[in-house]
């Protein structure tokens, strides 16, 4: 069956809520196509994800015979970068300093001469040969970036020039670094590169799960595990700007310090005290409305048993183990919600979605003063082993960066 672009906007009415809800103006954009999934199903609900897609204009296919423009080209662009890799060929998980091809941007893309590079958690899985890079993915670590735009393919001509920061599905750790158009982000003049390069993971990963998935609303309290982590510490500062009392745990004394100086409202040292107990004392008994879990394993009921009636738990790592033991009847007995998600597989549709919502809601916080990342500390990008030995230690309080330009 054929299926016709459709041009929609949404309202807030058409999910029958009696009052508009910011997320749900989010829907609302002018640089969107939705792609219905089946002509005769209804929208059901806010679950726009699995029944439709969204485009940018650039991405839908040309006319038949129509030839793709060559990218746009800003300055001299050398033929080879210096990359940092893992694993080796040999299983071996040593990271490596080699030269590759600069990479060439392909339509709805961009090349960026990266000035800095984010260090995540997932780039210590991939080099250890945990979690290897999607289909089509670099195997060039890195997932997220700040510098200049210095190509482009053909419907991301306008970024040339500009200096952005992006989500990348890999290709991060390098000098040149290609970048879906509609996952980058201006940066603004309030942030640092550095700074900029720290944003992207931890924002798309706390905005689609936590407010997306997990529904957090003003008013409402969460508790976030690994406090002054990356991940922690997005969460803190959104959720210091959308009206939550977040709550975190933390290993240390001093972390729990850290994260309170943040923005926290409580830190639980979870080494010392039973954060169940503590929650419950904290809310009178009647539970967090969303959890935001990293750890998995044997925390899972555990945190269930911190949710308010109606909880949802989301569930973006587990550090503890990928299985764990629930009690069906309470989760039904008190309408609790189990979901979670990984962002690197999800479609660029999916993340130029996020990025789009994002940009509306959440960035002029950034281009306002208002909402930075927590730096902890930064590497050149031959010291990448550094960088990683220094989160695998466990005791940094943020972001770690690579820098990368001059």
């Amino acid at each position: 069956m054929r299926l016709d672009l459709v041009d929609m906007r949404l309202d807030p009415g058409d999910f029958l809520f009696q009052c508009p809800d910011p997320r749900v103006k989010l829907l609302d954009r002018n640089r969107v196509q939705i792609l219905l999934l089946e002509l005769v199903e209804r929208i059901s609900g806010l679950a726009r994800e699995e029944v439709f897609e969204v485009h940018c204009v650039a991405s839908v296919d040309p006319p038949r015979g129509q030839v793709n423009k060559p990218p746009h080209v800003s300055s001299s662009i050398p033929a080879k970068m210096q990359a940092v890799v893992a694993p080796q060929p040999d299983g071996a998980e040593e990271l490596a300093l080699v030269e590759r091809p600069v990479p060439r941007p392909g339509a709805g893309e961009v090349l960026v001469r990266v000035a800095a590079a984010g260090v995540n958690r997932p780039d210590i899985l991939q080099r250890r040969g945990l979690y290897p890079p999607p289909p089509g993915a670099p195997d060039v670590l890195g997932l997220e970036i700040a510098g200049e735009v210095v190509e482009a393919g053909e419907g991301a001509e306008a970024l040339v020039g500009q200096q952005v920061c992006a989500l990348v599905p890999g290709g991060g750790y390098a000098e040149y670094c290609a970048a879906p158009a509609g996952t980058c982000l201006p940066v603004p003049a309030s942030l640092t590169v550095n700074e900029a390069a720290a944003m992207p993971e931890t924002l798309f990963t706390v905005w689609s799960n936590l407010f997306e998935r997990g529904f957090a609303a003003d008013g409402d309290t969460v508790l976030v595990h690994g406090g002054t982590s990356g991940i922690g510490t997005m969460a803190i500062a959104l959720g210091n700007l959308f009206g939550l009392r977040v709550i975190v745990t933390c290993g240390t004394d001093e972390k729990c310090r850290r994260a309170q100086e943040i923005g926290a409202a409580v830190a639980i040292n979870y080494k010392d005290q039973d954060f169940v107990a503590e929650i419950a004392a904290l809310t009178g008994g009647k539970g967090v409305q969303v959890v935001l879990d990293m750890v998995g394993g044997d925390y899972v009921p555990r945190n269930l048993a911190c949710l308010a009636d109606d909880g949802r738990h989301v569930s973006i790592a587990f550090q503890r183990g990928a299985t764990t033991q629930l009690t069906i009847p309470d989760l039904m007995r008190r309408r609790l919600m189990l979901t979670g998600s990984t962002l690197r597989p999800r479609s660029v549709e999916f993340k130029t979605m996020v990025a789009d919502e994002i940009a509306r809601t959440v960035w002029p916080y950034a281009e306002g003063g208002h909402l930075r990342p927590i730096i902890d500390s930064t590497f050149p990008l031959a010291e990448a082993a550094k960088a990683h030995a220094r989160m695998e230690k466990g005791e940094h309080v943020g972001k770690i960066v690579l820098e990368v330009g001059s």
